[in-house]
């Protein structure tokens, strides 16, 4: 059995919703760029989670997956680095989805926040479905399916990666154990070592009496920087600590990530369903004519008014693409209605405008040959595949689905 937690390695996805935004970008893209050069990544296009929603319609699918994935090489994912795959191309997502469903309690997908909240918002839609509600349990699976030690998120979808923490658990506990589990792990413990014996003990005491986080994370590190015990003694050891079971499936933790609050046109949240996005290969015309007419602090009716930048949604705006001192004269001129608001938006302007270029050259070369992007996919597909059939092996033979 080999179930140990792959160190460092990060796992997210993304709906296909074609291309990609600005808002798309900072809340999650960028991050996935700095993030491939520091973990193991495995990014994947999550096209069934698009059917949750979207079943009536799917014939967009294979074009909205193309230009999303064109979008991530634009930004700077590298494929020599990161994996790369569409979710329906590993059907182990399925099957493990399948498997968890037989031991997750209904009431677990009805409590998750998102459930209700997504109802109420796409209110047009006919989501009494199977599906919809079952979909924070696929997202489970596809994250436990690579056993990854991270999950990037904001602080909105730590609920998701906690209802994935409780399954793994509980799947562990039902199905975990092994004859003469507590011997095995007792042996394990005496081959880390005398100290690191005696640390790891009383560590896990600490964890098991006071709930003592910090004291169950540096246990965990002990155990997985230890090269003196075998994969099977390490598993051992990593399920002793919370329990009697071997942690078949790991709980990721979550990575949490800086997530800037992007505004859209309108002020709002920037959302293709709000129709207010600045697209990431945007042309330079359309998008100064998008900044031109966005929203401004209501107050400055006339270019005289005085405006108070904390009302302007432009203003966060430069708080993500603008330096110190470009901040410092926006504030001071609008305050004094010394700039109006057309020269506020300028830096912007001319900021976001080479941005976009710059992914747009980047992008050409895929657009103009679009095998580039199938090879990527099919590629990361059997990377991704050859790390899920081993979970999936394992997960087999747990449950008693294998021959051996």
């Amino acid at each position: 059995m080999s179930t140990a937690q792959q160190a460092g390695r990060v796992l997210s996805g993304m709906r296909p919703t074609g291309q990609l935004h600005l808002g798309n970008y900072h809340g999650a893209l960028r991050n996935w760029v700095e993030l491939q050069y520091q973990y193991p990544c495995f990014f994947f296009v999550a096209d069934w989670h698009a059917l949750t929603t979207g079943y009536e319609d799917t014939s967009k699918l294979p074009e909205y997956t193309q230009q999303m994935v064109i979008d991530w090489l634009a930004a700077g994912l590298n494929p020599g680095v990161a994996t790369m795959f569409v979710q329906s191309h590993v059907p182990e997502h399925a099957e493990l989805h399948l498997l968890l469903s037989m031991v997750t309690p209904l009431s677990w997908l009805e409590r998750v926040p998102t459930y209700k909240d997504q109802q109420a918002e796409l209110a047009e839609k006919d989501l009494a479905t199977y599906g919809f509600l079952g979909y924070p349990l696929l997202q489970s699976a596809d994250i436990l399916l690579y056993r990854p030690q991270y999950v990037p998120v904001g602080e909105d979808q730590v609920a998701h990666v906690e209802i994935t923490r409780e399954v793994a658990r509980r799947f562990n506990h039902l199905f975990g154990r092994e004859a003469e589990f507590e011997a095995k792990a007792e042996k394990a413990v005496k081959e880390l070592g005398g100290r690191n014996s005696s640390l790891y003990r009383e560590l896990r005491r600490k964890f098991q009496e006071s709930g003592d986080t910090v004291a169950l994370e540096k246990a965990r590190a002990l155990v997985q920087g230890n090269s003196r015990i075998t994969v099977a003694d390490r598993d051992r050891l990593l399920g002793f600590l919370e329990g009697t079971s071997v942690a078949i499936l790991p709980e990721p933790q979550v990575l949490l990530t800086p997530t800037p609050k992007l505004p859209g046109l309108d002020g709002r949240k920037m959302s293709k369903s709000y129709a207010n996005t600045i697209g990431l290969r945007e042309e330079p015309d359309s998008i100064a004519k998008k900044l031109k007419t966005m929203q401004t602090d209501p107050a400055r009716v006339r270019r005289t008014d005085a405006g108070d930048p904390s009302k302007c949604p432009v203003r966060q705006l430069h708080e993500v693409y603008s330096d110190e001192s470009t901040r410092q004269w926006v504030d001071a001129g609008c305050r004094s209605a010394g700039i109006g608001c057309l020269e506020c938006k300028k830096p912007l302007i001319d900021k976001i405008v080479d941005d976009a270029t710059a992914m747009r050259k980047r992008a050409q070369e895929y657009e103009d040959s679009p095998e580039l992007v199938r090879n990527i996919l099919n590629e990361g597909a059997e990377k991704a595949r050859d790390a899920a059939r081993e979970t999936l092996d394992d997960v087999r033979r747990a449950m008693h689905l294998r021959g051996d």
